[in-house]
């Protein structure tokens, strides 16, 4: 079975994606984040789930259960709103536990 990309986030920070083939689910309010994430995982259709960083960092609960799950994956990225720093402290995070040290940010 084919896995697709699904993108969440508020209607200024998906635009576009839909059209390099991405999935995109609109969610602008952060209190329904976790919602839209199980709603969107439980269809067993993504292999990757990008979410703005603010509604990620909303979602944690959710995404921490995910994560004890080979698929999908849950990445945060910066949305329409700005960088907030989330997706970059966790890469770094994942970069220490694999190799010993964060050799990316240093």
């Amino acid at each position: 079975m084919v896995k697709n990309i699904a993108y969440i986030g508020d209607s200024e920070s998906i635009k576009g994606f839909s059209a390099v083939g991405i999935d995109s689910v609109i969610c602008n309010e952060a209190e329904n984040a976790a919602a839209v994430l199980k709603t969107v995982s439980d269809k067993d259709k993504y292999a990757v789930i990008y979410m703005t960083e603010e509604l990620f960092e909303a979602a944690r609960k959710e995404v921490a259960k995910l994560s004890l799950q080979t698929i999908p994956a849950v990445i945060p990225i910066p949305g329409a709103r700005g960088n907030t720093g989330i997706g970059s402290r966790r890469l770094s995070a994942f970069v220490e536990q694999a190799v010993g040290s964060d050799i990316l940010f240093k």
